[in-house]
């Protein structure tokens, strides 16, 4: 069946002349399938999943949009295919035609099938992987069992790999809602559409460790994140939108690091494992053809590693800064710590074999708020192709923790890293990513030596210490066994240059096993022991190497968190913001299943809107520290030092500094502060004393149901029209609306409110049946109360986008007039399902700034 015929359903729907739909079929894609997703505002808002093939779009109607959580078994019902125009179409359909309502391209790109696409989609289980602006990854659509001729009800799943996300972290739906259309898709792959199978990047595999069972235990073990095509380059859009902030490559970064913990984590499918190299981490900076080799201290290491940095030219890899671990293997194809060393100390660096595991920065991008694994796919994207026997990707682990630790001990390794997927790269110690180590290991500064016995001739043993937490450096026992000949030689020579006469200790150590010989504590060893006595003393320790990466005032005993304390570290649990921001406390709840990071997440959606209703005016802000259960605070004033784009404002010598916020950073911030609700005055800052608006709060009491109060708000713009002043209105979030009338500032405030009060006395005079101006639950049974009060000096509302400390966390949204019969309450939105309002975002409200009337013939009609 060719392509016409398989359209006939779809246009037999369809009146070509009054629909803006395409009717030709239009072009395949030449080099690879082609992927749209269309956000469809319909009689209800659905997203229709598109693939092409054969020369058609098959489609599915998926209502709840995609999700990259395995565990969501998204409905898809199966409906007609569409012709390939209809990828770009973007438009209306008018009322009354099949399919009427808005649609917008909400996701494009390309789609490469896994297995025969014709197989897979006969027989109902398509799988796939995607390149767009927004989805990336694996995914299959499967069709339920008992299909129907009609509509064939199948499953859109998000496979396992290093995009899915937890829901509870990341909805694609409500974070990135607007349409794509106007921007570029990845380069295509080059990619044949008859019978694909599945693809992988194995040239991105390092070399195995060893050459025995152990090693095919480990390989057996590993589920590696390595089975995603070639076309997994993620575009700039994506990754802006996943966090990365447009930045300058800095001079120097700090690295990440991880925590030494008791045991693996618990929950495999939340941390992906690497093996912990034993080795020197090394930061390359490469701008164009300027590369620099960095430690982790920020010592520059270019000329030390001659060869490795000629090696890394040979790549041509963009700009950016690359994170790895520099080794040299033995016999076995080990790493080997004490061999690294002395390749380092001549400068020979042809054995060194760089492993890259991670991307903070890449082509004008700071990359460090993106999530680990699309940091770590874009990273193999890169150097995928282009890795060499000097320079390798470090293999990630995505399987049992316990059973991975057990054979990459029984090789002989130091351990293995353990990484939140959804981590952020922070330039510090952090919970986020943890080391479980075969044997307990660390660096020691070397304070003296003793006598050598038996056929030594160099030294007996090193004498070691840490500094404690006043920074004074104490004894923390010695190490004699670990040391070859070129080791003894080379140490001896080493502590010579650096005698000194006195302990340099804080307390002198009595030492048993023969004349302590002192030293200037400089030097720094690594050292492996099985626990630490009582007495602060190493137990069974073993010397490995010298280390010259770390300065020595900075070593201090490692300290061990257990595993349990990490798995709800505020560190592991990221928010998704398109801005810096440091959420504590993520999880905690605020409302029945809403947390922390779900508001703040809100207000990174709607900042941009919000701003314009915030700006230059006084604001107050309602606080829930335990949620909205708990006890509420509500300031308007406030330090803020630590409230990044909110500032204090003073008024006068009368009052104290007032709250403004003067950025969307402060929205996110104050959110971070447990800031629920955000209320505004009726003035702008530099204006005190006149306001620029009246509020009308319609408040409805006990027994009063919708239909009334929609009814008494258009009583109220009825009235208002007829004194000449314009209405405005939004939800308020709550039970009631809000009516906002513009004025010019030429007014004070005992006028205003005077003026208001009438108002609201006459409606309730002439229609006391609806009505109400005196507040008091009592006053209020069945009829509406009309809060002028709003409109007093000091006074404040509910600033438009606000989310309400009340169940459900409502929304004050503007609205139009013709909007308010088809709204079902104050609260119509809230903060989850907010996303289907942006597009309409302060329009209804677009004539507002120019809306201000004078007002002193309405004064003079109730005076």
């Amino acid at each position: 069946m060719n392509a016409y015929d398989l359209l006939e359903r779809y246009k037999a729907k369809r009146n070509f002349l009054k629909t803006p739909e395409p009717v030709e079929t239009g072009v395949a894609s030449k080099d690879a399938l082609s992927f749209v997703i269309q956000k469809h505002w319909a009689t209800r808002l659905h997203y229709d999943f598109r693939l092409e093939l054969n020369g058609t779009l098959k489609s599915w109607a998926v209502p709840k949009g995609p999700s990259f959580d395995p565990k969501d078994k998204r409905l898809a019902v199966h409906v007609e295919d569409h012709p390939i125009s209809y990828a770009s179409f973007e438009g209306t359909i008018p009322a009354k035609l099949y399919g009427a309502g808005k649609v917008i391209v909400w996701d494009k790109g390309f789609w490469v099938p896994v297995g025969n696409p014709e197989e897979g989609y006969k027989e109902g289980n398509l799988k796939f992987q995607l390149q767009g602006h927004k989805l990336q990854g694996n995914w299959a659509l499967v069709r339920m069992k008992g299909k129907s001729d009609k509509q064939e009800p199948w499953l859109l799943i998000k496979e396992k790999d290093e995009f899915a996300k937890a829901a509870q972290d990341y909805s694609v739906v409500d974070e990135l809602p607007e349409s794509v259309l106007s921007l570029k898709s990845s380069k295509a792959p080059i990619v044949k559409t008859s019978s694909v199978k599945a693809t992988s990047n194995d040239s991105a595999k390092q070399k195995s460790t060893k050459k025995n069972a152990e090693a095919e235990s480990v390989s057996k073990e590993k589920k590696p994140s390595d089975d995603t095509s070639e076309s997994t380059g993620l575009s700039e859009n994506l990754l802006l939108k996943a966090g990365a902030i447009k930045a300058a490559l800095p001079a120097k970064l700090a690295p990440q690091l991880a925590v030494l913990t008791d045991s693996p984590p618990k929950n495999n499918d939340e941390w992906i494992y690497e093996i912990k190299f034993d080795g020197y981490r090394l930061l390359t900076r490469i701008q164009g053809n300027d590369i620099k080799l960095f430690s982790r201290n920020g010592n520059d290491w270019t000329s030390k590693l001659k060869n490795l940095h000629k090696e890394i030219s040979k790549l041509k890899l963009p700009t950016g800064w690359y994170d790895g671990e520099i080794v040299v293997l033995d016999e076995n194809d080990i790493p080997d710590f004490g061999l690294l060393q002395r390749v380092i100390d001549t400068e020979n660096s042809n054995k060194i074999i760089l492993y890259l595991f991670d991307l903070p920065y890449f082509d004008g991008m700071d990359l460090g708020y993106v999530p680990l694994m699309m940091r770590k796919a874009l990273l193999k994207h890169i150097v995928g192709k282009k890795i060499s026997d000097a320079v390798r990707l470090s293999e990630v682990f995505e399987t049992s923790a316990k059973n991975l630790i057990a054979s990459v001990c029984k090789l002989g390794l130091e351990g293995i890293i353990a990484k939140h997927r959804h981590s952020h790269y922070l330039p510090r110690r952090t919970s986020s990513w943890v080391k479980i180590k075969c044997s307990y290991r660390q660096e020691f500064v070397i304070a003296g030596y003793t006598e050598p016995k038996g056929t030594r001739k160099e030294f007996g043993a090193l004498l070691l210490g840490v500094h404690n937490e006043h920074g004074e450096l104490t004894y923390a026992g010695s190490v004699g066994t670990g040391f070859d000949q070129k080791a003894l030689t080379d140490i001896k020579s080493k502590l010579d240059a650096l005698a000194a006469k006195t302990c340099p200790f804080s307390k002198t150590p009595k030492i048993l096993m023969g004349k302590p010989h002192w030293v200037k504590p400089k030097l720094l060893a690594e050292v492996s022991y099985r626990e630490w006595t009582g007495e602060g003393r190493l137990r069974h320790p073993v010397f490995h190497g010298l280390r010259t990466d770390k300065p020595a005032d900075q070593i201090t005993r490692e300290t061990i968190k257990p595993m349990a304390s990490i798995d709800s570290s505020e560190d592991i649990t990221p928010s998704t913001l398109s801005s810096h921001l440091r959420v504590t406390h993520p999880d905690r709840l605020i409302d029945t299943g809403i947390t922390k990071i779900d508001l703040v997440k809100y207000y990174d959606l709607v900042k941009h809107l919000m701003i314009e209703h915030l700006a230059h005016r006084p604001v107050a802000l309602l606080r829930a520290p335990q949620g909205i259960q708990g006890e509420l605070f509500f300031q308007k004033h406030a330090e803020v030092e630590k409230l990044e784009g909110v500032i204090q404002v003073n008024i006068d010598k009368e009052h104290e500094p007032f709250l403004e916020v003067v950025s969307e950073q402060g929205l996110l911030t104050s959110a971070q502060w447990n800031v629920i609700e955000f209320h505004t005055g009726n003035n702008f800052n530099n204006h005190p004393n006149q306001p620029d608006r009246m509020v009308f709060d319609l408040d409805p009491g006990e027994g009063v149901q919708w239909q009334q109060v929609q009814e008494a708000a258009q009583m109220v713009q009825a009235f208002l029209a007829e004194i000449r002043l314009p209405a405005f209105l939004k939800t308020s979030g709550g039970k009631g609306l809000h009516i906002v009338v513009p004025i010019k500032m030429k007014y004070n405030w005992e006028q205003v409110k005077s003026l208001s009060e009438a108002i609201v006395s006459h409606i309730a005079k002439i229609i006391p049946t609806r009505f109400v101006a005196k507040s008091g639950p009592k006053n209020r049974i069945g009829k509406i109360y009309i809060d002028y009060l709003r409109n007093g000096e000091g006074a404040t509302t509910v600033c438009a986008w606000s989310a309400r400390a009340r169940p459900g966390l409502g929304v004050s949204v503007p609205i139009s007039w013709n909007e308010l019969a088809s709204i079902d309450g104050g609260n119509h939105w809230n903060i989850k399902t907010i996303h289907a309002r942006l597009e309409n975002g302060n329009k209804p409200w677009k004539e507002y700034n120019h809306a201000a009337v004078d007002i002193t013939s309405a004064i003079k009609l109730f005076k």
